[in-house]
């Protein structure tokens, strides 16, 4: 290492070093990476859909829009190994389904059946609202020097904000979030009330009537540093979590996936991705059914 070099500045390049050898790439590589960052992304919009395929609105008439910031293929490799040696060794509470290795919204919908009433909200923007700061805290918290932590976060966020297409963005989404999960299941553990999380679909489930805790739990998430999206109570009756109806006895897949795989089965497909799903579903009820 140069003598010449300056205590902090000798510093900086063993940090970078250590970087480096973190994720399996050359100094030269990791150089040309980070000083060429902006050029890493394609970006494009899309209008957001709701569950009939037509364009979501605001009050206003406004559609609803989400910006879409895809890595170049080089820039994916490093998020991948970021993801793969940072962040997939940090084990998440069982409450969240969203991006963690043998979860699913399958799991997630399993836990909250033959609950009687079901609370559902979900996260306004969840990735943009994400900050380059909070990406930065965050892997201070892991421990990472303050160097380091401000190149994983120049890796993997864009434009002030985690981008949509980054393998990296659940990931880190659910650290951001983890101590607001903590801090519902605190709540719900008060009330005996089941919580889970994907991604940015908050549920919550119970025996009893738990309508004067939704409140408390939409302040929780608030307090956070959130936004809420939508604030919509169900209770009682068929009740639909993360895409998937769940009943008293079992959780089934939703009529339109049900036709799906019905006709994949008829047309003697190949590939049948939708009737996969459906036994997916049904093979984690007491009693397997097949179509």
């Amino acid at each position: 290492m140069n003598s010449s070099l300056s205590k902090s500045d000798r510093y900086k390049a063993y940090e970078f070093k250590k970087l480096c050898h973190l994720l399996g790439f050359t100094r030269t590589e990791m150089t040309k990476l980070l000083s060429t960052i902006d050029s890493n992304y394609k970006e494009w919009t899309e209008n957001k859909l709701d569950s009939k395929g037509n364009p979501k609105k605001y009050l206003d008439g406004t559609v609803k829009q989400r910006t879409f910031r895809n890595p170049s293929t080089f820039l994916k490799v490093v998020q991948k190994r970021i993801k793969r040696n940072v962040l997939d060794k940090v084990k998440f509470p069982d409450c969240v389904h969203g991006g963690v290795k043998g979860r699913s919204n399958i799991t997630n919908a399993k836990q909250h059946q033959g609950k009687k009433y079901i609370f559902e909200t979900d996260l306004q923007e969840f990735y943009p609202n994400i900050s380059m700061r909070r990406v930065y805290e965050t892997f201070l918290s892991l421990g990472y020097s303050t160097h380091i932590s401000h190149w994983l976060t120049t890796l993997t966020t864009r434009k002030n904000e985690l981008p949509q297409g980054s393998p990296t963005s659940t990931a880190l989404a659910n650290l951001v979030f983890i101590q607001t999960d903590f801090a519902l299941l605190k709540l719900c553990n008060r009330y005996d009330i089941t919580y889970t999380r994907y991604v940015d679909d908050l549920t919550f489930s119970a025996q009893i009537d738990f309508g004067k805790v939704v409140q408390e739990i939409l302040d929780t998430v608030i307090e956070g540093g959130f936004k809420l999206s939508r604030r919509k109570t169900k209770y009682e009756g068929h009740q639909s979590v993360t895409g998937i109806p769940v009943f008293l006895n079992k959780i089934d897949a939703p009529n339109h996936i049900l036709e799906k795989a019905i006709a994949e089965i008829d047309s003697g497909a190949d590939r049948t991705p939708y009737t996969n799903y459906v036994n997916n579903i049904r093979k984690t009820n007491m009693k397997k059914k097949s179509l």
